[in-house]
Order: C-alpha cells, then structure tokens, then sequence
C-alpha cells in the first residue's frame, strides 16, 4: 500500500477526475435551492430524446457497416478514408450546420425537392446530429473490429456462412462492446449537439437550444431545470450502456440417433499461390494420401497455404485445388465442403458449447452429439467460451468442424500452447479419428512428432516454398538436405569434409557412412539422429561427457567429439565414463547422412 501511494499516476487521475466532477457538484449545490420550471422545456427535452434515438438508429444502420469495411481496408486507403469520416469532430459545430446547409438548405436541390422540410423541422435536428454523431461510432467500431480476431470470419466462411451472415452472425457479435461504446457516445453527442442545430434547425426546439435561449433571456436561473434533464438522461444513458446484455444458454436437445453415414475420406491435389505483403507462397502437391502435414518454422507459409486451399486468402492465377475428383478453386470458401480449424479456437463470444458446435449452415445435430461426447465435452454444452479450459476450447472448435461432415479437415496447429499432457491426449483422439473414421485432414505443424502421427504425406516448406514432399518415410529417412533435416528437429547436423568413398572426417574422427559422397577433400554436412548414437564400450569414437539430464525412462547425453563439435545422445541407461569424463560410442554408418556442403549454401540463399 506504501508503495502505491508513492505513484504519482493516482494523484494525476485524481486531479483530472476533481476537475470534471466539481462543476457538476457546484450545479447540484444550486439545484437544491429549488428551481422553476421554465414553458417549453417538455417539448424540447422529448424532441431531443426522439432525434437522438432516431439519428442513432440511423448511425447503427450505415455506420457500422462503414466501419467494418473501414476495419477491412489496409494502408494508406484506409488511413485516408478514416480521416474524412472523422472530419466532422474535427470541424467546429457552427461551420458543420453551414456545410449542411450547402446540401440540404432551402433553397438547394434536395432541399427543393423536400419542400424547405429538411430545415426548421425535427428532420433537421436528426440530419444535424447524424452528421457530428455518426464519427464516435464508425471510430469505435472500426477499432473493435479490428480487434477482433480474423479467425472468427474466415471460421464462419468455412462453415458455409455467406458475406451478410458472417457480418452479422460473426464479427458484430464478436465486436458488440467496442459497437454499443460507440452507440452510446453517438446519442450522447447527439443529444447535447448546439451548434449545427442552432444552424439548420433553431426551431423547434431541442434541449441545447433552448438551454441556450433560456440563458439568453433569463440568465442561469432559467437554465437550472434544462441543465438538470440533460445530466439526468446522460446518467440513465451511462448506467444503460454499462449494463451487460444477458446471454441465453442453449436448451440441448435428446440426443438424436447417431448419424448413419460420414463422408468418405478424399485426397487433396492443388498448385496454389498467394501474395501477402512482400511474403509469396507457392505450392504444389498431389497428394496420394487423404492425411496431408504441411510442415516448417514460423513464417514458412504453412498458414498462407492452409488458408489458401480454404479460399479466406485470394489467390493468384494459375491456381488449382481438388478435392477428390472435383475443383473448388473457384468456389467462394462457404461452398467447398470444407472445415478450417485456425490457430486460436475463434470461439464467439456469446454463445455456449452448444450452439459453438451447431454454428454450421451445414452442422448436423446428431454428428455435434456424438463429436461432443467422443472428444470429452459431455455435460459441457451449455458453457460460455470464458467458462471452458484452453483445452476444451480447443476441442470445441474442432468439434464445431466435424459437425459439418467436412470433405477435409483443416488444422492449423491444433495444439499450440496446449499443456503436454493435453497435448498428447488431443493428438492421440485425432489419430483414433482417422484411423476409425477416415478422416481426411491438411495439418499445419512445426512439430515433426505431430506431422508423423498425424500424416501419410508432408510437405515441409520455407519461406514460402517447398523444401521436399512426398510420403513420410521418404521425407524422414532420410531428408533431403540438411534444411529439411533441420526442420524435421534432427539434431547433430555438423560440418565434415569427405575422406574416402565411405567416410567422412570431423574433429579428428573417421566417420562412416553409407550415404553417397562426392569426391574426396569436398566439405559436406552430416547428420545423425540422437537415438542412433550408440554407447559402446568398444566403439570407435570417443568423446567427452558434457552433460547427462535423466528425462524418466531415458538419459539424453550431451558429447563432444572435439573442436567444439558435439552431439546429443538418447540412452536407456546412464552411460559409464573414464575418469576423464569420456564415453566411447559408435555412429552406425547406415544412420549417418551427408549433403554436400555448397548444395546445403545455395538451398539456404
């Protein structure tokens, strides 16, 4: 507590908040002295409340689409159209009600054809508030939007939403706060709005006006009264945006009869392209397999092409997607049948489990049901996103896909920032899927675990390319190249250069192998797994026992075979050294893999 009051930061919002709280203190200390009701004050307080509301209205219905394609558009576009909405806070009142009259005046074209009727009228009123009202809540949202997160509209895409249903089942549901702290700010502005007004409509009068008037004429006894209704409507304003609209938890239906049919399992075939920023992506793949890993580090592109086969990216031509025998490329995302888990489980905000799952055009009741129970979710579903674990959160997004009886299943890593041991049972149920179910699924990973459990096939990809595809095994074992090796999490890639047909040289070691190499003298890069460094009392190499951490089950030993060069060693059991800290081990020359060193440099230019 000593500590909190040392903080200037209490006193400096303190003092701000004593400067705007004590004139409405002064004003209730002469509010108690009694007041008199000025003539007109009734009719002005309800023409105010009436245009507020309807300009409001009216702000809702074209200011919070503008402000979710405003949200939308990126750059220097963006940045100039925000600026124009947002012209009118900026300009002073007064000379907003003159630019109106340029257009709805008397004796203007419109004006003419409304008969003079848009001015000295409430539908003035209602044209000057919208017009310095409607940029708090095109600001507001815009910057909601913005924030919320774009998986939730590419989910809803997948899952067979249309543009119109994706806005309004989508994004505002996932924007509301950021929208209703708009809305309320724009009444608040429309109501005390003066000097448009004053401008366009004097007569008849709204609250401000006829403030203004009474203090004209009376001084401020006359304006005791007005003052009073507009902090009270303020108030009641304030108190009702704060308020947290209630949800509805879903009514879950009997479990209907288990489905009687799933969708077969297809293999995917594509050659797509994609342009994002100064990033471009371009791969190709036939798969000969419906388990598909697309793997590699962050900003590989793995998540570029994932959304690109879902069609939430545009692509460039050429472009090719198949799904079995048919082409979806040119169809929009809602129509290709398939479902996109992305990396967060983009749950919205206001609904629970239930209609979480059922938020499909194409969800299926019983396939949602039998999803739920099999992935653990039972007595669940009529739970809100912030009420579930990461974990279950993760699983109900992956349920929400299936319940759609996907063609193929995109996975955008579906474990990420799980806890090991959740991670180990979501991936173990995934497997269980498509082995009982198959279940035809693109992966995108940067764990090679997952890729191997998880796929027949993988394409593993850097920096928008492919680095090598094809089947597992031949992908695994063995790599390509030592970028591939590295992608795979291989560890022991090392430098050495060629001693004879069948065997390398590095830190003083021979070391053979049955890998091709090229002519002696010639610099390559080898590698060798952890699990193939063997411990052998007679073995032929020898090197310095730097570290040995016992992981439970197995010891993983850190050597050094000289110069600096070490390798990491998976053992069953703790290794026996000399007194000099050495091990002997032996490198099985069928597990040892080289690649020419300038290959591996050009790969990496």
């Amino acid at each position: 507590m000593r500590r909190a009051t040392r903080s200037p930061l209490p006193w400096l919002g303190a003092l701000l908040a004593l400067y705007l709280l004590a004139p409405i203190v002064a004003f209730l200390v002469r509010l108690a002295r009694g007041v008199s009701a000025p003539p007109g004050i009734g009719p002005a307080l309800v023409t105010s409340l009436l245009t507020a509301t309807i300009s409001t209205l009216i702000v809702a219905l074209l200011g919070i689409p503008l402000a979710y394609g405003l949200a939308r558009m990126r750059g220097a576009a963006g940045n100039v159209a925000l600026a124009l909405v947002a012209l009118p806070i900026a300009l002073p009142a007064l000379s907003s009600g003159l630019l109106l009259l340029y257009v709805v005046g008397p004796y203007t074209t419109i004006g003419k054809w409304f008969g003079g009727g848009l001015t000295e009228s409430r539908a003035g009123i209602v044209l000057a508030q919208i017009f310095v009202a409607a940029p708090f809540l095109v600001i507001a949202a815009r910057a909601a939007f913005q924030s919320i997160d774009p998986g939730l509209v590419e989910m809803a895409a997948v899952l067979g939403h249309g543009p119109i249903s994706r806005f309004t089942r989508a994004a505002v549901p996932a924007a509301l706060p950021g929208i209703l702290a708009g809305l309320t700010l724009a009444w608040l502005r429309a109501f005390g709005e003066f000097g448009a007004t004053v401008i366009l409509a004097y007569h008849p009068y709204s609250l401000p006006v006829f403030t203004y008037v009474q203090f004209d004429s009376t001084g401020l006894s006359g304006t005791t009264l007005p003052v009073a209704a507009a902090l009270g409507a303020a108030v009641v304003v304030g108190l009702i945006s704060g308020t947290r609209l209630p949800r509805r938890r879903a009514t879950v239906p009997a479990a209907p009869s288990p489905p009687s049919a799933v969708m077969p399992a297809e293999a995917i075939d594509f050659d797509v392209r994609g342009q994002l920023g100064d990033f471009a992506v371009h791969v190709a793949y036939s798969s000969r397999s419906p388990r598909l890993a697309l793997l590699g580090p962050s900003g590989a592109g793995k998540t570029a092409t994932l959304r690109l086969l879902a069609g939430v990216h545009p692509a460039q031509d050429p472009c090719r997607v198949h799904v079995g025998t048919q082409r979806v490329d040119h169809l929009p995302p809602e129509r290709r049948g398939l479902a996109y888990v992305p990396q967060q489980p983009a749950l919205l905000p206001r609904l629970d489990l239930w209609r979480q799952v059922s938020f499909g055009t194409r969800a299926d009741p019983a396939l949602a049901a039998m999803w739920i129970e099999r992935f653990g979710l039972g007595g669940l579903e009529r739970r809100f996103p912030e009420e579930l674990s990461g974990g279950q959160q993760r699983r109900v997004a992956i349920v929400r896909a299936l319940a759609t009886a996907p063609r193929v299943l995109l996975l955008d890593e579906p474990f990420a920032g799980l806890d090991a041991p959740v991670r180990a049972a979501l991936r173990r149920e995934l497997r269980r899927l498509q082995q009982e179910w198959a279940l035809s699924t693109v992966l995108v990973t940067h764990d090679a675990t997952d890729a191997a459990l998880l796929a027949d096939d993988l394409i593993v990809l850097r920096e928008g390319r492919t680095l090598q595809a094809g089947a597992r095994a031949h992908v695994m074992a063995p790599p390509a190249s030592p970028e591939v090796a590295g992608v795979l999490g291989i560890a022991n890639v090392n430098r050495g250069r060629v001693s004879s047909d069948s065997s390398l040289s590095c830190a003083g070691h021979e070391i053979r192998t049955h890998a091709a190499l090229p002519q002696a003298g010639t610099e390559v890069i080898w590698s060798v797994r952890p699990e193939h460094v063997a411990l052998a009392p007679e073995g032929p190499l020898r090197a310095r026992l730097l570290d040995d951490a016992d992981l439970g089950g197995i010891h993983e030993l850190t050597l050094e075979l000289g110069a600096g060069v070490e390798l990491i060693a998976h053992s069953a059991h703790p290794p026996v050294a000399c007194d000099d800290s050495r091990v002997q081990l032996e490198l099985p020359a069928e597990h040892v893999e080289a690649w020419p060193a300038l290959t591996a440099s050009r790969r990496q230019t």
